[in-house]
């Protein structure tokens, strides 16, 4: 089952109700540094705390007069607190409290995607340790290259992942920044230590510049980082979906009971999740696209980036934690069809062991490109032919003048291609 809990929590990171809670959390925040200062007397500072609230629908309300939700906020706020609510948002404009509340929410996402890629990974090792001498072939153009093993596809697919997660923490530090600067970033009306305390605070730092707004490329390496998670998720089910072809069969995504594929064909068994992991990997691309578009905003501010940010920030949060949670419950349930990994890589009586064939020819004498010509004409009379490459070697007269029988046999032995997987998994400690 999909991890139900991490998409709650994801979702409720980024509703309206929470959304207005960071805002709270950003006003909150500068009201105790201005306290700190001596400029809010403690008395107030109290009764701030305790009456501060908000009701989504008493600023729905407001907003349609106003048309401001930050103003509809803060009025809300202001009649619950009452004569003390003065002193909230002194010397702040919207940007102050939408950008840093802003962090807070990617601060605050980004925890939950980190450790959806902690278990995916995990998740992915404990297969790769079960698969590690699972022969399969390897292919380039999607044709059959070498053997290689199961395991070593997957540890690629660590890699990618650990890779990703190392992108995405960056991303994070970068974004863990708030303003609290005040109408064009100069602190006019604000002192530049309510902005360190505020930020203190609330565990981000100060940006280094401001206008009225956090810059955007900020925000477009968050978005680009995920747009980044969900390309890779979909290479792994880009792969997983060309496995479960019914002429390959290598793998197939667990079927449940009682599972139907196709309302039409009884027989279908279809790779549901990796075709709905590739198509939701073109919306988190999509947004991300729209993130650099909101980087060149007019001087030193307009809202044209609001909008999208309404919608991106959400979405693509939200659409990676369901994504990596999908991915991980795909591998858990994945089903190896071993025997016909090793069926595929041998077919054509093993043309896919041409290369240690050629190298046999050439370590007694034959000049490369000679030896080429011989290897290829016997292995593509095998394919052409449903044939069989070792045959035809070992009926191929001029490859007996150099070869014996042991010495082509000894060409086709698999082992040789797994002398060094040791080496791989121990980049991984497994």
């Amino acid at each position: 089952m999909i991890d139900r809990y991490s998409r709650e929590e994801m979702k409720k990171i980024w509703d309206l109700n929470s959304k207005f809670k960071y805002y709270l959390e950003v006003e909150l925040a500068v009201c105790k540094a201005y306290n700190e200062l001596g400029q809010i007397p403690d008395a107030a500072l109290k009764e701030i705390i305790e009456k501060s609230a908000f009701s989504v629908e008493r600023i729905d309300e407001i907003e349609k007069e106003v048309h401001h939700d930050v103003i509809a906020f803060l009025t809300n706020v202001n009649e619950n607190v009452g004569e003390n609510s003065r002193y909230i948002h002194m010397g702040m404009t919207s940007s102050d409290v939408i950008d840093t509340a802003l962090a807070l929410q990617m601060q605050d996402a980004g925890k939950i995607i980190l450790k959806d890629i902690d278990n995916l990974i995990s998740t992915i090792k404990e297969k790769a340790k079960e698969h590690k001498q699972t022969i399969c072939i390897g292919r380039s153009h999607g044709v059959h290259a070498e053997p290689m093993t199961f395991g070593v596809k997957l540890c690629g697919w660590i890699d990618l992942f650990e890779r990703n997660k190392r992108n995405l923490e960056k991303a994070l530090y970068e974004a863990n920044v708030g303003q609290i600067s005040g109408p064009v970033g100069t602190y006019s009306n604000i002192s530049p230590e309510i902005e360190e305390k505020a930020c203190a605070l609330l565990g981000l730092r100060p940006a280094k510049f401001s206008t009225q707004v956090i810059a955007r490329d900020i925000h477009a390496q968050y978005i680009q980082a995920l747009a980044l998670i969900a390309s890779v998720i979909e290479q792994v089910a880009v792969e997983l979906r060309h496995l479960q072809r019914t002429e390959v069969l290598e793998i197939e995504e667990g079927f449940s009971i009682g599972q139907k594929g196709s309302s039409a064909m009884p027989h279908k068994k279809n790779p549901i999740s990796g075709e709905n992991l590739s198509g939701l990997a073109r919306i988190v691309r999509s947004n991300s696209i729209a993130a650099m578009e909101d980087i060149p905003l007019w001087h030193e501010r307009d809202i044209s980036h609001s909008s999208v940010e309404r919608i991106i920030f959400p979405d693509s949060s939200i659409l990676i934690d369901y994504m990596l949670n999908r991915l991980d419950k795909t591998i858990k349930n994945l089903v190896v069809h071993k025997e016909n990994m090793l069926k595929n890589t041998n077919l054509f009586g093993g043309i896919v062991f041409s290369q240690k064939v050629l190298l046999k020819l050439c370590s007694k004498g034959l000049l490369r490109e000679d030896a080429y010509k011989l290897v290829q004409k016997n292995a593509l009379e095998a394919f052409n032919n449903n044939g069989s490459f070792i045959d035809n070697l070992m009926n191929d007269k001029e490859i007996l003048n150099y070869l014996n029988e042991a010495e082509i046999k000894e060409c086709f032995n698999i082992e040789d291609y797994l002398k060094n997987i040791e080496y791989i998994y121990k980049k991984f400690n497994l």
